[in-house]
C-alpha cells in the first residue's frame, strides 16, 4: 500500500487521474491480463500538498496510482529549474499469479515525441514552439535494479540478462508511436508488489540546459520520500527571482 501513514481525505467523486501539461493531459491506463481497469478508480483520496491517490480493487490485485508534484533538486550551476515537474507512481499488490500487467502513460492524439532514453532511463521528449516536455521512467535495466531497493520482487534482479535479448523477452518498455509509453511487467506471484515511477517535466523550448531530461530520473523511493517528509514543492513562478 502506498503511504499508509500519510493523512488523506476521501473524495466523493472518483475522476480519471491525469497530469495537466502545456501539451494536454497525460493520462494513465492499467491492464491486467487482457482487461483494462476502468479510468475511474474505486476510491480516490486527497493528500496534503496537491497530491491525489487513486485505488482499484481488481481481480487478484490491488492497484494504486499516486499523482504528486516533484522537486528534482537539479544543480543550479548546471541546469535551470523546470517550469513544472509532476510524477506518477503505480503500485500493484498481487493476490494471485498475474502473468501480464501493463501500465501506460499517454498524451492526447496528435502529441508525438521522439526517443530520448539513456542508461536505465526510458524517455521521450515532445517539443513545440513554446514548450519542451520530457516523459520518463525506468527502462528494463532500471526495473531489474529496483529489486535491490525492494520496489519490485527480488527475483527480478536475475532478469537483467534478458534486457538486451528482446527476441525472447515478454516484458519491457514499449514506445509505440512516441505518444506515450507502456511498461509490461514480468509475471507477479501472490504476495508480490511492484512500484513504478513516471515523471513529466517541462520548460520553455528556449531553455537549452536539458533540465527536463535530468528531472525525470527518479525512483519511487525518492519520490515517496518527498511526500512523507512533506517537503514543499517550490516552483519557479513562486520565487522572487523567477525568470
Amino acid at each position: 500500500m502506498l503511504l499508509p501513514n500519510v493523512p488523506r481525505t476521501s473524495l466523493r467523486s472518483a475522476d480519471q487521474l491525469a497530469i495537466d501539461t502545456p501539451l494536454g493531459p497525460l493520462t494513465f491506463t492499467t491492464t491486467i491480463g487482457n482487461a483494462s481497469l476502468s479510468p475511474r478508480p474505486d476510491e480516490q483520496f486527497q493528500l496534503p500538498g496537491d497530491r491525489v491517490l487513486a485505488r482499484w480493487m481488481a481481480p487478484g490485485a490491488r492497484v494504486e496510482l499516486l499523482l504528486t508534484p516533484y522537486d528534482p533538486k537539479l544543480d543550479p550551476e548546471n541546469w535551470g529549474p523546470p517550469t513544472d515537474c509532476r510524477a506518477a507512481i503505480w503500485r500493484i499488490d498481487a493476490h494471485t499469479l498475474l502473468e501480464r500487467v501493463q501500465f501506460s502513460a499517454g498524451f492526447p492524439e496528435g502529441v508525438v515525441g521522439g526517443y530520448d532514453g539513456g542508461q536505465a532511463l526510458a524517455a521521450i521528449t515532445v517539443e513545440d514552439r513554446g514548450t519542451r516536455l520530457t516523459l520518463g521512467g525506468g527502462d528494463e535495466e532500471a526495473i531489474c535494479r529496483a529489486a535491490d531497493r525492494g520496489e519490485v520482487p527480488r527475483r527480478w534482479r536475475g532478469l537483467v540478462d534478458e534486457v538486451d535479448d528482446h527476441s525472447s523477452s515478454t516484458w519491457g518498455v514499449d514506445y509505440g508511436h512516441y505518444q506515450g509509453m507502456s511498461w509490461t511487467l514480468p509475471p507477479l506471484e501472490a504476495g508480490d508488489h511492484c512500484e513504478l515511477p513516471v515523471v513529466a517535466a517541462w520548460s520553455a523550448a528556449t531553455d537549452e540546459s536539458a533540465n527536463t531530461w535530468y528531472a525525470v530520473m527518479a525512483s519511487p523511493t525518492l519520490l515517496l520520500s518527498q511526500v512523507t517528509r512533506a517537503e514543499p514543492v517550490i516552483r519557479p513562478a513562486d520565487t522572487p527571482d523567477a525568470r
